[in-house]
């Protein structure tokens, strides 16, 4: 299959569900965590697949690599932000499994996005 666009990358379209994920996992959250690691979650999980295009729709390969690195940056956080629901079960009662197996999914392949790019710079 070729590449025409962000939209057919592997690690874009996981992402997205991602994205998806999180906002179920968010909208579950007490209404006390609306402006707090709710909002922090939504933020690093939508940065992922929107600096995946941003950096797809760059000029160069230089400018591409950043930008995943970016986006890798924001998956490490959302990773952490899980990592604190899953420490504060008394606080959320979620199940973080799906949004934790999506997350490692995009992870493995925006590292390998990531190599593959950097090796054509």
């Amino acid at each position: 299959m070729s590449i025409n666009s962000y939209k057919d990358l592997k690690v874009w379209q996981r992402s997205m569900e991602l994205v998806e994920e999180i906002y179920k996992l968010t909208a579950k959250m007490p209404k006390s965590e609306t402006y707090g690691l709710s909002i922090q979650m939504r933020r690093a999980a939508i940065s992922i697949p929107s600096n995946i295009a941003e950096g797809y729709r760059r000029q160069s390969q230089g400018a591409y690599h950043q930008f995943l690195l970016i986006a890798n940056g924001s998956a490490a956080e959302l990773e952490t932000q899980l990592e604190l629901v899953k420490r504060l079960p008394h606080t959320f009662h979620l199940d973080t499994t799906k949004a934790n197996e999506l997350l490692l999914e995009v992870l493995k392949m925006l590292n390998v996005l990531i190599r593959k790019v950097q090796g054509r710079k």
